[in-house]
């Protein structure tokens, strides 16, 4: 039981990790007029299949993986991989960003030597501090199984996509919830992928999300930091 809280207090959208001014692309993808409301199901299942999935999620499950045995080498190499396969600036950035204050906080919430001694090695500036490497970390340390942790992380990367489509008026409150339920099947299928991926695997094959990002970086008004 005490996992699962964990896991929900985690991925609830009140946990102050910077995931709510994050888009995950679709703001670029709608300056661009490149999705609509029916088109949201098959660009997140993209993005979780082809983006996310074999990068974060990988990341994520590689560094619960390490840090479980207390492979701190390993999980400062898979820190530097993910950090060096995200192109875009914006991506970059935010992922480092967020990262950060999942790691400041758990140090204060959850504590544990695990947990505080990488995010030692971030504030010191030895290692980048993605977000899905702080994730899995935190995750280890907590005791939260690598399949739970995954699926939740992938749950919030969705939540936090449905809600940026609520905000840039693409669906409403209970599209939305269709939308979160429509990718359930994708996450576990996406779940179940990152699990059985090694580092060499790592990286995301996601081009026009890529340009999408590209371009929202030099656009006049952005509502979102990516």
């Amino acid at each position: 039981m005490q996992r699962l809280l964990i896991s929900l207090q985690l991925t609830d959208s009140a946990f102050p990790s910077g995931f709510y001014t994050l888009s995950h692309g679709l703001e670029g993808f709608a300056q661009a007029g490149a999705v609509d409301p029916e088109g949201l199901t098959a660009l997140l299942a993209d993005l979780l299949r082809h983006g996310v999935g074999p990068s974060d999620a990988t990341a994520l499950a590689l560094a619960h993986r390490a840090a479980t045995a207390r492979d701190w080498s390993a999980v400062a190499g898979i820190d530097t991989r993910l950090h060096a396969t995200k192109l875009n600036r914006e991506l970059r950035q935010a992922s480092l960003r967020t990262g950060r204050q999942l790691l400041d906080l758990a140090a204060e919430v959850f504590g544990g030597d695990g947990i505080v001694r990488f995010h030692r090695a971030v504030t010191e500036r030895r290692v980048p501090g993605t977000q899905a490497v702080a994730a899995g970390v935190v995750y280890a340390a907590t005791g939260v199984p690598a399949r739970q942790a995954v699926a939740s992380d992938l749950f919030a990367f969705c939540a936090s996509f449905a809600g940026a489509a609520l905000r840039l008026r693409l669906t409403d409150h209970r599209r939305a919830q269709s939308l979160l339920r429509e990718a359930a099947p994708v996450i576990e299928e996406t779940t179940h992928a990152a699990l059985v991926r090694e580092t060499g695997d790592l990286g995301a094959t996601t081009f026009a999300a890529d340009v999408m990002s590209a371009r929202h970086e030099r656009a006049e008004a952005r509502l979102f930091a990516t």
